[in-house]
């Protein structure tokens, strides 16, 4: 299949996107995931800036049954060009990916099994929306191979669900989350968004109750961020929403840490926390730099040190793969300076750390630094964020790599 770059310095012969032989020659060797994004919402929530589309935005121009006949298609490129290594994990999000029912996931699934293959014990998850679920579909999803179910909770206050524009009602998360457990899944998320304007500490508590009460193994907890282009941020320019305060993000973070340390969920990344065994190995996947194609419209890869990222319209998308052609929007090759400046940027806000040994002379005093300034603690051979760093990661990366 042909594919078409937009970055100067990307694999191509002749018009065709091609990965080059040192890329794919460690394929197999390491983990490999598969992503799958679907495009589809049933309506638009405010904050909310991913690549998707509502009915009413795509109208005619595309539909569930042309991206899966692309998706398909892509997924059997893909192979042949990887040479189909069995995939550790799948993860599909979106979007809203139980808009296709509990049987159109099966079918995402097989379309995978299909081309690839699954590795044994691999994890594959499937972000829901907990109004469209219910203990059928989760029961079709197990029958079909998923083994982890990501539901977005956001918030347990109507108020602060009205200011997302979140449709579902509050206590329905919990529910799903429960119907998820009964249908036989062990690994289950709810993902929380905090600092949203209008939001009090009280309401966070709610939230936090609730989520300990559905009996979940992981939590995703992420601050309200205002992105360019969207609903919220038009509020906000406008003033008729206060943008979000830092101070009291930093503090319901902490409320956030306290509450799910005590009840056995440790953070293992700065916004995920899992019981013991529970962590999501697809995302470690990505913080690890490890080998992943994204399939779908938007989608990005990385494989060897080589990132490409798809057209982002559905019906381009699905007109390009029918064409014979990959439908890659633009790729890169990463050098190792970009390479090591990941790594320190991803590893250092996992728990187990920053290898030292990835640190030139001067990022090392930098670190040092940082570890004066009680931002960075050693663990052996790791730098390791305290509790006050995981509030300044982002600064504390930073520091260490001027």
């Amino acid at each position: 299949m042909s594919g078409t770059s937009t970055t100067s310095g990307s694999s191509r012969e002749a018009g065709t996107f091609v990965l080059p032989e040192r890329s794919l020659a460690g394929v197999g060797s390491r983990p490999f995931g598969i992503y799958i994004h679907v495009p589809f919402c049933a309506t638009r929530c405010g904050y909310c800036d991913f690549n998707t589309y509502t009915a009413g935005e795509l109208g005619t121009s595309a539909s569930p049954q042309s991206w899966m006949e692309g998706l398909r298609r892509e997924l059997d490129a893909a192979a042949q060009m990887t040479g189909a290594p069995a995939v550790d994990t799948v993860f599909v999000g979106g979007g809203t990916p139980s808009l296709l029912g509990g049987d159109g996931l099966a079918d995402v699934l097989g379309a995978v099994r299909s081309s690839f293959g699954l590795a044994d014990g691999a994890e594959v998850t499937t972000e829901s929306n907990p109004e469209s679920t219910s203990p059928q579909f989760f029961d079709r999803l197990r029958a079909g191979g998923y083994t982890r179910v990501s539901l977005g909770m956001q918030s347990a206050a109507q108020h602060v669900l009205r200011v997302l524009d979140r449709t579902h009602t509050p206590g329905r998360a919990v529910a799903a989350a429960r119907e998820a457990r009964a249908a036989g899944f062990e690994h289950v998320n709810l993902d929380l968004i905090y600092g949203t304007p209008g939001e009090r500490d009280e309401d966070l508590d709610l939230s936090l109750d609730a989520v300990l009460s559905a009996g979940v193994d992981h939590v995703s907890a992420y601050a309200l961020i205002v992105e360019d282009g969207t609903a919220l941020a038009r509020k906000v320019r406008r003033g008729e929403l206060p943008a979000p305060d830092d101070d009291v993000l930093a503090s319901r973070y902490e409320r956030i840490d306290a509450r799910l340390a005590e009840a056995g969920l440790t953070w293992y990344e700065v916004s995920n926390w899992a019981t013991d065994g529970a962590e999501c190995r697809h995302n470690l996947g990505y913080w690890d730099g490890g080998d992943w194609w994204g399939a779908g419209p938007g989608a990005h890869s990385h494989v060897g040190g080589v990132r490409w990222w798809n057209v982002k319209h559905p019906a381009r998308y699905a007109e390009q793969l029918a064409a014979g052609a990959l439908p890659v929007g633009g790729s890169e090759h990463l050098t190792d300076d970009d390479c090591h400046l990941e790594r320190v940027m991803l590893t250092a806000r996992l728990r187990t750390g920053l290898p030292v040994a990835e640190l030139d002379a001067g990022e090392l005093r930098s670190a040092d630094a940082a570890v004066a300034d009680g931002l960075l603690v050693r663990k052996g051979d790791h730098l390791v964020l305290t509790d006050r760093g995981r509030l300044l990661a982002d600064a504390v990366v930073r520091t260490v790599l001027r």
